[in-house]
């Protein structure tokens, strides 16, 4: 027998058994007692009583079980994801850690302006390895994680607001899951992705019984035991509740180093702590603030010394570049209404409605309402989530991804309605919910649709050209993989004609012998405010005249272009080491000349006399915002044998689709307007009897020689004029 077995059980182990075996036996005499009301309003008085088990509770689950499902869930996500959404999940990420494990030789740019990049690549640095497939694999398993943790807690907080196995628990679950944002962000290497995280993990610790208006001090020992076991909010004692407040604003101390505005929310959350709560929880909510916060500080500005060589404070930058200096406004300027009429469109999808309506119950309900204390949580979910959008929405600068900390909670507020709605449709056979049924399967197909042309299709070209660069240079080099070390190889080089951070950079090319620059965007950091006002950034000043930039900052200009690639001219010794991003100008003209479609025609004016032809196209987006940035991206090179290997592809591709086609219409029946077509046809052909005089025996017979007889007689002269014409 093991020591575990043999010790004796405490006095308290065994009151929680008695607690536990005593709510097993009235659980089973359920049916001689009404069903326990709603947590989050009370069940009407005519079904009060009638609600079978079926229905008021749900299967029970393992917490481990669900995590495992997500983890597995999410790890499919991150691996499936083939497109581009931000510079930022790049730039601000995994650039500066490529740097720091490479050095600056290697050709990384991190974005690292004003000391602003997130601290995710300050843990990203150690993981990193030299090898193609593990650099290119670093971001889905981490980033797998952080999401599965995610939406594991935003079903404990449901779980916790409305019972650990009620449908509305579930229904915020299936939320987190099948959201099409989700899908599409929740693995990416964004900073506000793991704010997001440790935002939902913090709103799980935070002690939400202080800012309750009517709360017992000690719990019945049996809920006490349930709701610590199932949510992790112990409630026993001030000691208990410390501890998990600590946990919290350490969290959320770290989710305010990552993203400044996250203290939107812990300001709101703290305001009603203090205001409903004992001078002596206000006492030591003040002193966890401090102590958490200057804890997390304190290591942060640490991580910053040693990562940039001198000390600074990123948060504070992040107030600098964003306010004092209104550099935000230089990425972009949005309306007063855009998270109102964009942001929660693009973060909800079909579950918006829904969302809607959870919002208006929440801040409209009465305060007769059972239950005050999970009546208060939701309250202040639901105002946090109008708070925060509320102070973004003054600044000029908007991004959905800005709000994405509030989703798990828009999640946790969208349940109940959404369980009020499609429960009765999805437990009764009823035919009168057909309706509701029909429409929960077109909200799936549409999430699910959206999903998959999100993070598969739309801007994947981006990525997709990245590879297509790769495998051009182990095609033309001999590439030494036991080493990586610049000039093991010789170098191919290529050049981005597109709107700065248009694609991912060193950590994708990965190889040091890909030479490559691209066009910069480097903000007005630091000039007057007269100088802001003429400043035009390399990028712009391309698209603003690309004839004259070409002219001034490639090397010479439009008049000497080079007639071959680098990698088949002399064999003299060329620099080795990779160039960075921003490469200051001239340009050299490169072997490859990365584009978008939308500038295609330009190039061919200005290009073409010149050996640069395409070699290479992918499909990028359907439609995007930028109109710079729309159609298929083109790869032009100066290798003739590229350019007929491209060609002659082509033609193949397109044979091949017309001979589809052609067999598709033997096989298919006319279609309406194929059938017109051959009746117009059949009435031409009566029509040139009449009028020639030929039989229709002999134009059937032999339909050439006879028409052509016929239109040979001097009497038919004017209709053969008008035949000619018309053919």
């Amino acid at each position: 027998m093991s020591t575990s077995s043999r010790r004796r059980r405490s006095p308290l182990e065994l009151s929680s058994s008695r607690s536990s075996s005593s709510s097993s036996s009235s659980y089973a005499s359920w049916a001689s007692t009404t069903s326990p009301p709603s947590r989050l309003r009370p069940p009407p008085p005519s079904t009060s009583t009638s609600t079978p088990p079926s229905l008021s509770r749900t299967t029970t689950v393992s917490t481990s079980q669900v995590f495992l499902f997500l983890l597995a869930f999410r790890l499919l996500n991150a691996l499936s994801l083939r497109t581009f959404f931000q510079p930022d999940e790049f730039f601000q990420s995994l650039e500066p850690a490529w740097q720091t494990v490479f050095g600056e030789t290697h050709g990384a740019n991190g974005d690292t302006i004003c000391g602003l990049p997130s601290i995710l690549c300050c843990l990203l640095q150690f993981i990193l390895s030299p090898t193609l497939p593990r650099v290119l694999f670093v971001s889905p398993p981490h980033s797998a994680i952080f999401s599965a943790i995610g939406d594991l807690y935003t079903w404990k907080l449901a779980r916790y607001v409305y019972g650990r196995r009620s449908h509305e628990a579930w229904a915020a679950l299936a939320l987190t899951v099948l959201s099409p944002w989700q899908w599409f962000c929740s693995t990416r290497t964004l900073s506000n992705c793991l704010e997001t995280t440790i935002t939902i993990v913090a709103l799980n610790l935070w002690p939400w019984e202080w800012s309750s208006e009517s709360t017992p001090t000690v719990q019945p020992r049996r809920n006490t035991r349930s709701t610590t076991r199932d949510t992790g909010l112990d409630s026993t004692g001030d000691g208990a509740v410390v501890v998990r407040l600590r946990k919290c604003l350490t969290l959320a101390a770290l989710a305010c180093i990552l993203r400044p505005t996250n203290i939107l929310i812990w300001m709101g959350l703290a305001g009603v702590a203090w205001f409903r709560s004992a001078w002596r929880k206000r006492t030591i909510l003040c002193r966890e603030v401090l102590l958490c916060g200057v804890s997390v500080l304190t290591g942060s500005v640490v991580l910053d010394r040693l990562y940039y060589g001198l000390w600074t404070f990123p948060p504070l930058k992040f107030l600098y570049f964003n306010i004092a200096q209104s550099l935000a406004v230089y990425y972009g300027k949005n309306d007063w209404h855009y998270y109102a009429t964009q942001g929660y469109p693009l973060l909800l999808t079909t579950a918006l409605p829904f969302t809607l309506v959870g919002l208006y119950r929440t801040l409209s309900q009465s305060q007769s309402t059972t239950n005050t204390r999970h009546v208060s949580v939701q309250t202040q979910l639901a105002a946090i989530c109008l708070l925060m959008p509320l102070v973004l929405s003054l600044i000029s600068h908007k991004e959905v991804r800005f709000i994405y900390p509030l989703l798990p909670s828009l999640h946790v507020l969208t349940a109940p309605p959404l369980v009020d709605f499609f429960l009765p449709a999805v437990s009764r056979s009823n035919g009168a919910y057909m309706p509701r049924r029909l429409s929960l399967i077109f909200l799936l197909l549409v999430n699910i649709t959206v999903a998959i042309y999100t993070s598969v299709y739309h801007a994947s070209g981006t990525l997709n050209v990245l590879s297509y660069l790769r495998d051009q240079q182990q095609a033309h080099t001999t590439f030494d993989k036991s080493a990586y070390s610049p000039g093991s190889s010789q170098r191919i080089t290529a050049g981005f004609l597109m709107p700065c951070h248009s694609t991912p950079w060193r950590s994708h090319l990965v190889d040091p012998n890909i030479h490559a620059w691209a066009l910069s965007c480097e903000p007005p950091v630091d000039l007057t405010e007269p100088q802001k006002a003429v400043y035009v950034d390399e990028a712009d000043q391309f698209y603003n005249d690309p004839s004259q930039f070409l002219r001034e900052n490639m090397v010479g200009g439009l008049r000497h272009l080079p007639r071959k690639p680098s990698y088949l001219a002399s064999s003299k010794a060329l620099e080795t080491n990779p160039q960075a991003y921003q490469q200051a100008t001239p340009h050299e003209w490169p072997d490859y000349l990365i584009f978008f479609a939308q500038l295609e025609p330009t190039l061919h004016s200005l290009l073409r006399g010149s050996s640069y032809g395409e070699c290479w196209r992918t499909w990028n987006t359907a439609w995007h915002d930028d109109s710079r940035r729309r159609g298929d991206i083109i790869v032009w090179c100066l290798d003739p044998t590229e350019q007929a290997a491209w060609r002659s592809a082509t033609r193949k591709r397109t044979l091949e689709h017309r001979d589809q086609r052609a067999r598709s219409a033997e096989i298919l029946p006319l279609d309406p307007m194929e059938i017109l077509s051959v009746r117009a046809i059949g009435l031409l052909n009566l029509v040139l009897v009449l009028a020639l005089g030929t039989t229709q025996t002999d134009l059937v017979r032999n339909p050439v020689t006879s028409l052509e007889e016929a239109l040979m007689d001097p009497s038919n002269m004017d209709l053969a004029k008008i035949f000619e014409e018309e053919n």
